[in-house]
């Protein structure tokens, strides 16, 4: 009883450790989805395949080093530290910056042949982006179904959820409202400015890979000799007591919590939209 007691205590804090990484786990998906993803998701097929992987590492580590809290430290382990030692969803968000220049390029070219601004957003259809391809597709429809123009570009503005397609959008919306001939020079300064932004980006990514690559080795070289010494050595032995596994639990929890803390000082914050939310259902009357 003196020791399942502790390893319990274990347990538990290994498991709140899991839920605070799967809480600060940075998503690409847009708030208002998020909201509506979180009350129907479920465990995908990876994430079942790890726990069956992580209990039965844990039920053989318990078996051979006598290890109760083996049964939980593996399973946390095979789910929470790919999550930790992974890359950021930063990628994702450059790859639709780029999107965005592109798109943006693209329809600054159209615009100089002298075609209206709805028959331009239609005819960049075809060429569009990949990353962005069904928010320009939904614009698209919505003008065909003879939505207002700028309603239709808030919407736009509201499913791109980010500070540039703001920009963008204003640009569009400024250009319906008025109709001049300047758009396409202005959309094609705003590509320049997108690009270099993007640039930008991917050198600071590439200076946060490192400190991630280092963390990654020096993690998957301790929980090696860790793993070894369990099962072989007798520098381990003082964690076999009760008192013993809670201070493992303890070392390893502070351990975790670094990593936590280092993923999130280079998750980096998004700039502030400064368009107007409105809802993307809303139709014209």
């Amino acid at each position: 009883m003196t020791t399942i007691l502790p390893a319990l205590a274990g347990g538990l804090i290994a498991l709140g450790l899991l839920g605070v990484v799967v809480g600060v786990r940075p998503t690409a998906i847009p708030p208002r989805e998020a909201k509506a993803a979180s009350r129907r998701r479920v465990p995908s097929r990876r994430t079942r395949v790890l726990l069956l992987v992580g209990g039965a590492l844990g039920l053989v580590g318990w078996l051979i080093t006598g290890w109760i809290l083996a049964l939980v430290i593996a399973p946390v382990a095979v789910i929470g530290l790919p999550v930790l030692l992974s890359a950021p969803p930063a990628a994702t968000q450059i790859a639709r910056l780029e999107a965005m220049e592109e798109w943006t390029r693209s329809l600054s070219g159209v615009l100089t042949v002298g075609i209206g601004l709805e028959q331009a957003l239609v005819a960049t259809l075809r060429s569009t982006p990949a990353p962005i391809a069904d928010d320009v597709h939904r614009l698209v429809t919505r003008l065909r179904a003879r939505w207002d123009t700028e309603k239709a570009l808030r919407a736009f503005a509201d499913e791109l959820d980010d500070a540039t397609g703001d920009l963008i959008a204003a640009n569009l919306i400024l250009g319906a409202r008025r109709r001049g001939a300047g758009l396409a020079s202005v959309l094609e300064g705003l590509a320049e400015s997108v690009g270099a932004d993007v640039r930008a980006r991917r050198q600071v990514e590439a200076d946060r890979a490192k400190p991630r690559a280092t963390a990654r080795w020096v993690t998957l070289i301790s929980a090696s000799v860790l793993v070894v010494l369990a099962l072989s050595g007798t520098y381990v032995e003082p964690y076999r007591t009760p008192v013993g596994q809670v201070l493992l639990v303890l070392l390893l929890s502070a351990y975790v919590a670094t990593l936590i803390w280092m993923r999130r000082m280079a998750a980096g914050k998004p700039l502030p939209r400064f368009l107007a939310t409105r809802a993307v259902a809303e139709a014209p009357r």
